[in-house]
């Protein structure tokens, strides 16, 4: 079995969004969101059951790195952004880049350097 900490989770959902074919971005005045996939698929993915993750997006929430919205869903944080761009950047750059195309994911990356 996995262990799940907040770094495996970030590090699933860019998994999940790349292997989905699929990164949903929304702007917003201070920079961007990035939604995070459900906790349910999240689980699913990692495979544990759905109330392993649950206690670790309370946590990722008391540290500011998502926020959930009523009928949205869970959307990362400038923090939680910064965090995920950085393992996009770091590890799956190729991938990401495929999804986003160079010129977005290169100004993605400008709103947070190293």
């Amino acid at each position: 079995m996995v262990v799940i900490s907040i770094d495996t989770l970030f590090d699933a959902a860019v998994r999940i969004q790349i292997q989905e074919q699929a990164i949903t971005i929304t702007f917003v005045q201070d920079g961007f969101r990035i939604k995070f996939p459900t906790t349910r698929r999240l689980a699913e993915y990692l495979e544990v059951p759905h109330y392993y993750v649950l206690p670790y997006f309370a946590m990722m929430e008391q540290e500011e790195l998502v926020t959930r919205a009523e009928r949205v869903g869970i959307l990362t944080t400038g923090k939680g952004s910064r965090m995920m761009i950085g393992l996009m950047k770091t590890r799956y750059r190729e991938e990401t880049e495929k999804i986003l195309g160079a010129a977005v994911f290169r100004e993605l990356m400008k709103k947070f350097p190293d």
